[in-house]
């Protein structure tokens, strides 16, 4: 269910975002200052923006999506920043220059489930993440700050379908417990996601450690 991934749909051109067995059209606005931000106001709920950084810069067909909502790679890393994961510790950081600039409590997965571990890449930026069931076609949940998934989704690993992501909660007690409670994703509060949001680009290494 925390695990996400980028698909198209089979009878529309238009792709969408899918969490489990959930979907969503992904369109919306982009900033070009800073690669993503949410969606215009009004309608019945925002639509989530995205940053994404394909292989070799090119966006494949199957996951193509409008040219408004999704950004080619172009903000390079800087290659001084870092995030790092100690599952043991159940503690996220953000390090520049080898020096930790901040430190949250985190929510891992569930043994069953677990957080993979390993070094990877920050592959997509998303904005106002939401559900949408792709049986009803209906939005599962509230948006924004007190959605499943919170306001900010970083995405550092994929497994066929499925993202693994670095999201918000509206359960914040589960994250001052240090729980093990997710499918796999990373868990912060929803204030500690955004400074790590605002603060990694696309391509930023993300250190995951047992």
């Amino acid at each position: 269910m925390l695990r996400l991934s980028l698909r198209s749909a089979v009878a529309s051109s238009m792709p969408l975002l899918v969490v489990g067995g959930f979907a969503l059209p992904l369109t919306g606005s982009l900033d070009p200052a800073s690669g993503a931000r949410a969606a215009e106001s009004g309608g019945p709920a925002p639509a989530p923006t995205v940053e994404s950084a394909p292989a070799a810069g090119v966006v494949p067909a199957a996951r193509q999506a409008p040219a408004a909502a999704v950004a080619t790679g172009s903000d390079a890393a800087d290659s001084r920043t870092e995030i790092r994961l100690v599952l043991s510790k159940r503690e996220i950081s953000l390090l520049r220059d080898g020096k930790v600039e901040g430190r949250w409590p985190v929510v891992i997965g569930a043994p069953k489930t677990p957080t993979p571990t390993g070094t990877y890449k920050v592959m997509t930026k998303v904005v106002n993440p939401v559900y949408r069931s792709t049986v009803s076609g209906q939005v599962k949940g509230a948006v924004g700050r007190n959605g499943p998934l919170g306001h900010r989704w970083i995405g550092f690993h994929r497994t066929g379908i499925d993202d693994y992501g670095i999201h918000g909660t509206p359960w914040p007690w589960w994250v001052d417990a240090r729980a093990a409670v997710s499918q796999g994703c990373v868990r912060m509060r929803n204030e500690h996601v955004e400074k790590l949001f605002e603060s990694v680009s696309i391509g930023t290494p993300v250190v995951i450690k047992p």
